[in-house]
């Protein structure tokens, strides 16, 4: 391995964000408060839909939202560690198999619920890095 691979570690490091969002799966409502820039002015706009990709790769963490807008299929990508998230909230915590829910693409209606999760862990809100510093346990 060559000494290129601990710098690039060590620059993707500083990248990350300082405060954890809450966690979340694939699967999962969640509720998006993104910073929008209109002109001179910022302000928060909420993007509510479920999330159906999930990527994890340090710095280049992204995830995948999709809603229904007036008909219309609406998917966002957000990058994980970008300071234009203000906050992530789960509104609801789905029941799924599969790590990519593409498939609700092409299903309307009630055909495109998912069951929601229940159980010890459904209501478990966590963050996704520890606060005492250490690296996460897998």
């Amino acid at each position: 391995m060559s000494d290129v691979v601990p710098l690039v570690a060590k620059i993707e490091a500083k990248q990350l964000r300082k405060q954890p969002l809450a966690t979340f799966r694939v699967g999962d409502t969640v509720k998006v408060n993104v910073l929008i820039r209109e002109g001179e002015k910022e302000r928060v706009q909420a993007f509510e839909g479920v999330v159906i990709k999930r990527t994890n790769s340090g710095a280049r963490a992204s995830f995948t939202v999709r809603k229904v807008s007036y008909g219309v299929g609406v998917e966002r990508v957000f990058p994980l560690h970008t300071p234009r998230i203000e906050k992530v909230e789960v509104i609801a915590r789905g029941r799924v198999r599969r790590a990519r829910l593409f498939y609700l693409r092409d299903l309307a209606g009630k055909a495109a619920r998912i069951k929601e999760r229940s159980g010890i862990n459904a209501n478990l809100v966590t963050t996704n890095t520890p606060t005492d510093g250490q690296t996460p346990q897998a």
